[in-house]
């Protein structure tokens, strides 16, 4: 018998027939039910978990505080990112999944946690597709991230994530060892039908 789900964050969790978790992370203002179907597109046979950020920004929903647009409350952040990981250890054991099979799938505020995931806690993510991603903090000691696939798809024209910024976290991401896809596409901050389809075509790449 499972153990009893884990009550730490407010969550949906669907279960696949795969071995593959997408651990669904939205981004400002949504919730846990904002990229359910966006995550059953991507894959249809994986299970899904979807938490809900703790953080209310006037009333909306985040994984994190930020102290103005891009200037995230660090200490907070690594606080939020450690609760996010021991919730995701919790429910390997409570739904029986299999730990060496989670990807993220993180819009904006849920991408750049998703970041913070991998340099913060390394192990808990097997992978992650990071849209629309910051750099959440540059740790003092880069984790070692080998054998990591990490997707990243950034707009040329977003006003949120600069160019640049984009580019470090590919760097650090790299630096730490993991394997990195950056793509830039003609869009802004906002999901396109593209984003999609390059998502979807990373994670048949990766094991299922």
């Amino acid at each position: 018998m499972n153990a009893k789900p884990p009550s730490s964050f407010r969550h949906v969790f669907i279960p696949g027939k795969s071995r593959r978790t997408l651990l669904l992370l939205h981004g400002t203002g949504g919730n846990e039910h904002d990229l359910l179907s966006l995550g059953r597109n991507l894959d249809p046979e994986a299970s899904l978990l979807s938490p809900r950020g703790k953080i209310l920004e006037n009333g909306l929903p985040r994984f994190f505080r930020r102290l103005a647009e891009g200037v995230f409350d660090e200490e907070d952040l690594i606080h939020r990112s450690n609760e996010l990981a021991d919730f995701i250890a919790e429910t390997v054991t409570s739904y029986s999944l299999d730990s060496g099979r989670i990807y993220a799938v993180g819009y904006s505020n849920g991408a750049n946690i998703a970041a913070s995931l991998l340099l913060l806690r390394p192990g808990v993510l097997t992978g992650a597709a990071l849209l629309r991603a910051m750099v959440p903090l540059t740790p003092e000691v880069l984790p070692k991230l080998n054998g990591i696939s990490v997707l990243m798809l950034s707009g040329r024209y977003d006003p949120i994530v600069p160019e640049e910024n984009a580019r470090r976290l590919e760097a650090l991401l790299t630096s730490a060892g993991a394997t990195v896809s950056l793509h830039f596409e003609n869009a802004a901050h906002q999901l396109t039908e593209n984003t999609l389809e390059t998502v979807r075509g990373w994670l048949n790449t990766q094991p299922s």
